[in-house]
C-alpha cells in the first residue's frame, strides 16, 4: 500500500510507522520551549522540514520507509558493502524507488532490538533529517 500511494503521488519518500512510535519522532524535531528539540530514547534531533535542503531528502525514518529514485540516489542507498542488513529487508519497486523496512516486526521502541536498528539507520544516512547540514 506504501508503495502504491507513495509513487502514484509521485512522491520523493513516505512512511508506515506505528502510532505509538509517532511521540518519539515528533520529539525528534518539535522544538521546546528551552529552543531545540529534545529527542528521547537517544535518537538524533532532526531539521524541520524548511530547513531540509532539498524535497527528496526524508525528513525522518519510520518502521516502512519508502524512497523515490531521486531520493535514494541522494541518501546513498544502497550501497551493498554498507547496506547488507537492510537489503535483507527492502525491495525494488517498478518505478525504480525502494521500500525498506528496518525491523521484521512494527517498529516498537520499546524493544532495544527495534530501537537500536533505527539508531543504526539513521547513523547509515546522516542526510535524513538534515542532520549533515549546518
Amino acid at each position: 500500500m506504501l508503495e502504491r500511494v507513495a509513487e502514484g503521488a509521485c512522491a520523493f519518500w513516505g512512511h508506515a510507522t506505528p502510532d505509538d512510535a509517532a511521540l518519539d519522532i515528533a520529539y525528534q524535531t518539535a522544538p521546546t520551549r528551552e529552543g531545540p528539540p529534545s529527542p528521547r530514547r537517544g535518537l538524533p534531533a532532526l531539521k524541520l522540514l524548511e530547513q531540509i535542503r532539498a524535497p527528496e531528502i526524508p525528513y525522518f525514518l519510520g518502521w516502512l520507509n519508502y524512497w523515490s529514485a531521486a531520493a535514494a540516489r541522494v541518501i546513498g542507498f544502497p550501497d551493498p558493502a554498507r547496506d547488507a542488513e537492510l537489503l535483507t529487508r527492502a525491495r525494488r519497486t517498478a518505478a525504480g524507488g525502494w521500500v525498506v523496512q528496518l525491523t521484521d516486526a512494527p517498529l516498537d521502541f520499546d524493544n532495544p532490538a527495534h530501537l537500536d536498528a533505527l539508531k543504526r539507520t539513521y547513523e547509515r544516512f546522516p542526510m535524513i533529517g538534515g542532520r549533515d547540514s549546518p
